[in-house]
């Protein structure tokens, strides 16, 4: 157990997301982000990793996707990596999977949309333009749908994020540790990185990138796609 957890954050044998009073769940983590405040992403993965419970992480194979991976990876190698594959992935992102879960041999388990992209192209238009009032529906089918029933079958207890305030608005208002949908702890160790950080430590770590990626559900930079909005 790392020094951080040792002087502050101490469990018991009783799962952490167990124990939590919906009622006091504000002071938890405000109590939780005030001892996290100084601590350094490599800690809080390890405080993250340390509570007991069912523990996952959540990647798309974007740009420094491979950053968080490999942070958890140094402590362990056995987490569940959930991808959420909308079947419109480029090629690229599909390689750059496929080498990153081989390179950290990752414990990958991916959820698909019910509808697939060849079906939703040949009877449903494809992806809607983000101004249509169907691109709603389809952020729901392709993205959201899956999401929300894998955390359901996986039924987590923590769920590490690799979310960076300087991404958009919404995530500028964020905390490190939140409580996330289904009652997750939800845990961003990045939140406070920047682009030269992710870069940085993808350099030193000799680790690969992918930068053609596309997001249909966001289509442009700055725009959520839902995950990280879903009500608890």
């Amino acid at each position: 157990m790392n020094t951080l957890t040792e002087q502050h954050l101490t469990h018991s044998n009783q799962s952490e997301a167990e124990i939590i009073d919906i009622e006091e769940s504000q002071s938890y983590f405000r109590d939780i982000n005030k001892k996290l405040k100084d601590a350094t992403a490599e800690e809080v993965v390890k405080w993250a990793l340390s509570i007991e419970g069912k523990i996952i992480v959540t990647t798309n194979f974007g740009p420094q996707e491979a950053v968080l991976l490999h942070m958890v990876n140094q402590v362990t190698s056995e987490i569940e990596v959930l991808w959420i594959d909308s079947g419109y992935n480029k090629p690229e992102t599909y390689k750059f999977a496929d080498d990153v879960t081989k390179k950290l041999d990752l414990n990958l388990t991916v959820y698909t949309p019910v509808v697939s992209a060849a079906r939703r192209d040949a009877i449903m238009d494809g992806i809607p333009n983000i101004d249509n009032h169907a691109h709603g529906e389809f952020s729901e089918q392709f993205k959201l749908e899956p999401f929300k029933r894998a955390m359901k079958e996986i039924n987590a207890d923590v769920w590490l994020t690799a979310v960076r305030r300087e991404q958009t608005a919404v995530r500028q208002k964020m905390d490190t540790v939140t409580l996330g949908p289904n009652g997750v702890i939800k845990v961003s160790p990045l939140l406070n990185w920047t682009y030269n950080d992710m870069k940085n430590y993808l350099e030193k770590n000799n680790l690969p990138d992918e930068i053609r990626y596309f997001d249909p559900t966001k289509v442009e930079a700055g725009r959520e796609c839902g995950l990280h909005t879903l009500s608890n």
